[in-house]
């Protein structure tokens, strides 16, 4: 499948609010966290977004951010009728790509420690350096070649 990314605007942000409480919603009431509109509306203006585009149709989203140590993903979501059909290790691979281009040193994620996605996180080789109650920290350094 050919994928393409296209820089977010303000009209995508119904898109993505509501493909990550869909997404997240029950890891959020797992683990006894509250979702709130208003924290991902305001986390959302502060990260630099890209949708993940399938024929002009967004199909997920990234959110990203920035340090001198890391480019993190924030966010990464793919609509259900896309997943598993390789948007999200293309949309990783589109990511490390940016983190090289900018000379930074690491790839960072966070991921909840019982969603399946860490699975292509692994196989895409981020590897777990922390834990807390509820996620995992996953770090790629960005010299690393693919596996």
């Amino acid at each position: 499948m050919v994928f393409e990314l296209r820089q977010a605007t303000a009209l995508d942000l119904d898109f993505a609010r509501g493909l990550t409480c869909q997404n997240m919603l029950r890891y959020y009431i797992q683990y006894d966290l509250l979702w709130l509109d208003e924290a991902f509306d305001v986390a959302w203006a502060g990260r630099e977004n890209w949708l993940i585009m399938k024929s002009d149709v967004p199909v997920g989203y990234c959110s990203l951010s920035r340090d001198a140590r890391a480019l993190y993903i924030r966010e990464l979501h793919v609509t259900e009728a896309f997943q598993r059909q390789g948007a999200g290790s293309w949309a990783i691979d589109q990511v490390l790509a940016m983190a090289r281009a900018e000379r930074r040193p690491a790839l960072r994620l966070t991921v909840f420690k019982n969603n399946p996605a860490q699975a292509l996180y692994r196989r895409m080789g981020l590897e777990v350096v922390g834990e807390d109650e509820c996620f995992l920290r996953m770090q790629r350094e960005t010299a690393t070649p693919q596996r």
